[in-house]
């Protein structure tokens, strides 16, 4: 861990901006797996203690909890050395841990006199919008009778999010999800540096306002620990979709939770976009997930991205994937890289045989039905 004595970038401009850390009411916390348990595995009840501690400091705030440690927490008593890698043991080892960590979260914040409720989603949760939104009521109704929803990925049927999941990403949707103030990452680093924080050359980065401040910036992937799945990667990305959702970020190490809630200047603070996206347009960059891609020439990338046009079928040069109209696609240029994602129009079946052809043909041939975008704007998000 860094130390910092070392003068962080941004010091002393984020003073006022940090008012925003202690003035909100409902907060969502996350906290990774090295933080809560022991790198043999097995949890760790001193820190999960004193993090429950630093959460209900905070009195009258809510706080929605989201925890990885479930399958670290069942590795010493499956006596297993170290995460495993086969995807049917992780499923054992989250079966086991998980039963553990809310036993030591029920007991550690029951001391308090509050109540906490178990709340497993997995990807599918919140990239179906009807999920979502059952998700979205399930939190909302667990904050009002006063309960701590402790959230964790699904990790005993999961599959993807075992394998490249992370719940830094979890946490920021989220913190969306339920219109949170402020979301925290806490993590074994104290906050983002400059480069690896070992090397006494690298600096705290105290304030991002945007990408600019990220340029230069060496960012590591998951940490020495071994446990856990993320990295400074996944807690930067976690940044940014939630302050595309207008929700300013803190990330700090869990054992400087209780000075960052108080709205100490530790950590890194990230401070959300002006311009708020809106809540249908941000489910459907960051909460979907594609069930197919269109290939756009240079013409319809230009009109999609620069001029914001709706997608027409001239513009396309192929189509991958098994997709019905209504679905979420992603929309890429000529070297396969996504540059947008929108709500699809036409199924997979029926749209190779409109490629390449204008609507106004389309609807001379087929019929006025097919004079219409395969991609309305309304529906589009610019990837960025």
């Amino acid at each position: 861990m860094g130390s910092l004595r070392r003068p962080p970038i941004g010091a002393g401009q984020n003073g006022r901006v940090r008012q925003t850390v202690t003035s909100a009411r409902r907060i969502v916390v996350k906290v990774g797996s090295s933080s809560l348990t022991t790198a043999a595995g097995g949890l760790d009840p001193d820190r999960l203690n004193a993090l429950v501690t630093a959460l209900v400091a905070g009195g009258a705030k809510q706080v929605i909890l989201v925890s990885s440690g479930a399958i670290a927490a069942g590795l010493a008593p499956l006596g297993l050395p170290r995460r495993p890698r086969d995807l049917a043991t992780q499923q054992a080892s989250a079966s086991v841990g998980q039963g553990l960590l809310m036993h030591a979260y029920t007991a550690a914040f029951g001391a308090h006199g509050r109540t906490v409720g178990q709340v497993l989603l997995t990807v599918d949760d919140l990239t179906r919008r009807s999920h979502y939104r059952n998700a979205r009521r399930t939190l909302q109704r667990l904050l009002d009778l006063g309960v701590v929803p402790i959230v964790n990925e699904n990790d005993t049927v999961a599959t993807d999010e075992i394998r490249f999941g992370d719940n830094d990403r979890l946490a920021a949707l989220v913190a969306a999800l339920v219109e949170a103030e402020l979301l925290v990452l806490l993590s074994d680093v104290d906050a983002l540096y400059t480069g690896d924080p070992r090397d006494p050359a690298s600096r705290r980065v105290e304030l991002v306002r945007g990408e600019d401040d990220l340029a230069g910036i060496t960012i590591g992937a998951a940490g020495k620990a071994g446990v856990g799945t993320g990295g400074m990667v996944t807690k930067v990305e976690a940044a940014r979709i939630a302050n595309g959702a207008g929700i300013p970020v803190v990330l700090t190490a869990a054992p400087r939770a209780a000075e960052a809630l108080r709205g100490e200047e530790v950590g890194t603070l990230f401070t959300p976009h002006p311009v708020r996206a809106s809540a249908r347009l941000f489910w459907l960059a960051h909460a979907t997930a594609a069930r197919g891609r269109l290939h756009l020439d240079a013409g319809a990338v230009a009109a999609v991205v620069e001029r914001r046009k709706s997608l027409l079928p001239a513009g396309i040069t192929a189509v991958d994937g098994a997709f019905a109209a209504g679905d979420p696609v992603d929309l890429v240029d000529g070297t396969g890289h996504p540059v947008a994602r929108g709500l699809v129009n036409y199924d997979a079946l029926e749209l190779p045989g409109l490629l390449g052809r204008s609507t106004v043909e389309l609807a001379a041939t087929l019929g006025p039905g097919y004079e219409r975008e395969v991609v309305h704007r309304d529906d589009l998000v610019i990837l960025k």
